[in-house]
């Protein structure tokens, strides 16, 4: 077959797919009604997990299931903008890694509101100045974002779904000053600095480390100083128009980040799902073992354990835990009645789809 005809057979299939799409649109649309109507949540991460994993299934190729899911992710945002236009509120600004995480959940055609701190992003899903939040939780190097789970304490939020950003730094700044030797001054946040911390040692030996407020406040510093630089996104580089003077500068090339949606809404189980809860213990001998007894009786594979301190009392802390399942199975119900009873309090933050 010639060429002129694979393409006029790709021209009739583009067709096909473009009245498909639309005829997808008007039933979502319908949908979205019934949902008004029944006071239902647009965002449903249970329904989006079950189609992705239905449609991988059923895939014979020659496309790929990552190429399947990056597709119809893309199907699904549009969609949901058809039913209602989403209002998400992040830990910005614009260009961090937790905008990046925002846009991959929700897609570009949401309305996107940054806040300047994860107790911000809180404020406005709790007072519906947003529909959703999308915070960062923990890193694969770094360990866990304290500012979060504190939040969880006092917050009658929930987590509706969650999500893993593989994180790549960059190097960026003015390419003339660089090649020079000229940088004197490194801007970057905490979390960046500290997941770069062996390749600054060895490639800016004497230059002023100056933590900002985020990646991106990071590269707006950057661009007032010509003999300066920051440690951020790829998309940053843009936003700012900074040049990329080195790539990929992350210590760990295993860097990721997971992050949180929050919302009202308690998603429906899937198959693979994870729970969230924090507890305090009872001052006693062997209380912590005691709590670890009714994950393994029901078989549940605890994903992770953290501790904070209550600020209530000196040496009482709160134990953060994640574990595999849902909170409407029999076996979770049966191991939360017990862990309750070895607990001073215990609270449930969410149950939804587990990121793959």
């Amino acid at each position: 077959m010639s060429l002129k005809k694979l393409r006029r057979q790709i021209d009739r299939v583009d067709e096909a797919l473009l009245k498909l799409l639309n005829d997808r649109g008007h039933l979502v649309e319908a949908v979205g009604r019934l949902k008004e109507k029944n006071k239902q949540g647009i965002f449903v991460p249970s329904r989006e997990q079950i189609l992705l994993q239905r449609l991988k299934s059923l895939n014979r190729g020659p496309m790929t299931s990552q190429a399947i899911q990056d597709v119809f992710n893309e199907i699904l945002h549009a969609c949901r903008s058809l039913q209602k236009k989403l209002k998400i509120s992040y830990f910005g600004p614009e260009a961090t890694f937790t905008h990046q995480a925002a846009l991959k959940s929700f897609g570009p055609q949401t309305d996107m509101v940054p806040v300047s701190s994860i107790a911000d992003v809180f404020a406005e899903v709790e007072k519906g100045r947003a529909d959703y939040g999308v915070v960062p939780i923990e890193n694969s190097t770094e360990g866990i974002v304290n500012h979060t789970l504190d939040m969880f304490v006092d917050s009658n939020l929930s987590i509706c779904a969650e999500m893993e950003l593989p994180i790549w730094h960059y190097l960026l700044g003015h390419s003339g000053e660089y090649k020079k030797g000229k940088i004197r001054t490194l801007y970057s946040h905490y979390q960046a600095l500290a997941q770069c911390r062996q390749w600054i040692e060895a490639h800016l030996p004497g230059v002023r480390v100056v933590e900002s407020a985020s990646t991106s406040d990071a590269a707006k510093l950057a661009r007032q100083n010509p003999r300066s630089a920051a440690i951020a996104s790829k998309v940053a580089a843009d936003l700012y128009e900074l040049d990329i003077l080195e790539s990929r500068i992350e210590d760990s090339t295993q860097n990721f980040t997971r992050f949180l949606v929050i919302g009202t809404a308690i998603p429906h189980p899937t198959g693979s799902d994870k729970t969230s809860i924090m507890f305090s213990v009872k001052d006693r001998v062997g209380a912590l073992h005691d709590i670890l007894i009714p994950f393994k009786q029901a078989r549940l594979n605890m994903t992770k354990i953290e501790s904070r301190p209550t600020r209530q009392r000196a040496w009482e802390y709160l134990f953060f835990v994640d574990f595999l399942g849902h909170r409407s199975e029999a076996r979770v119900k049966k191991a939360l009645q017990l862990l309750e009873r070895s607990c001073a309090f215990l609270k449930i933050l969410g149950s939804y789809p587990h990121s793959e």
